[in-house]
């Protein structure tokens, strides 16, 4: 079993991912504002859906690297810790473009909201790329099966996700409304989240390598 403080850091970093702007938010904020909340949270529901092929495929695939090639831990840290730092600078960099400058997208029935929303979530490069290189620095084969452990990490991430989209979908117009009308916050909020993951990156290369 996963102990409880290494679960609630994990369940920060899948915070502090689900808030970075990229596909999965920019597609669910857009689709809220020129569709309405029913249409956010319909999309929601096909985003959910492609977490799972990413959950299962990250199961599968590190419970086979952890047993064949222990010292792959290393490489996957490295590379974690180069994600978040690269999460970090995208929201510091100058010009970064805030995700509640909606795209306009016309209506689209709730079977295609489901479909885009699946494969803009399935096809995201940034959660592939997180669970495949943060869910590492979580797994220790000494609390048992490395497969469970991915399952319980996956779960949690999906669980953080869906609540903070839901919000998102729910709220996108009012949100990026205030934003407009206070963009001093907007500016405040991408150097504190950049500072925290880049703290973050620098804790996974401190973290010393878990026996196999």
């Amino acid at each position: 079993m996963i102990p409880l403080q290494d679960l609630l850091i994990f369940a920060a970093a899948a915070l502090l991912m689900v808030l970075t702007p990229g596909p999965n938010m920019i597609y669910l904020i857009s689709r809220s504002i020129c569709q309405g909340r029913k249409a956010g949270v319909t999309s929601l529901l096909g985003v959910v859906a492609g977490f799972f092929v990413h959950l299962f495929a990250a199961a599968a695939g590190l419970t086979a690297v952890f047993l064949a090639v222990p010292m792959a831990y290393e490489v996957l840290k490295w590379a974690g810790a180069l994600y978040l730092l690269w999460l970090a600078w995208q929201a510091v960099k100058p010009g970064a473009r805030s995700p509640f400058e909606p795209q306009q997208l016309p209506p689209d029935s709730s079977r295609k909201l489901i479909t885009m929303g699946f494969l803009t979530s399935a096809l995201n490069p940034k959660i592939a790329v997180f669970y495949l290189s943060v869910f590492p620095q979580f797994i220790n084969p000494e609390h048992g099966s490395v497969f469970s452990q991915s399952i319980i990490l996956g779960l949690t991430q999906i669980s953080v996700s869906f609540c903070v989209n839901l919000l998102i979908a729910l709220f996108a117009a009012g949100i990026a409304s205030w934003f407009v009308r206070n963009p001093t916050w907007l500016a405040l909020q991408r150097y504190v989240m950049g500072f925290v993951l880049a703290a973050l990156a620098v804790r996974l290369m401190l973290e010393q390598r878990r026996a196999a």
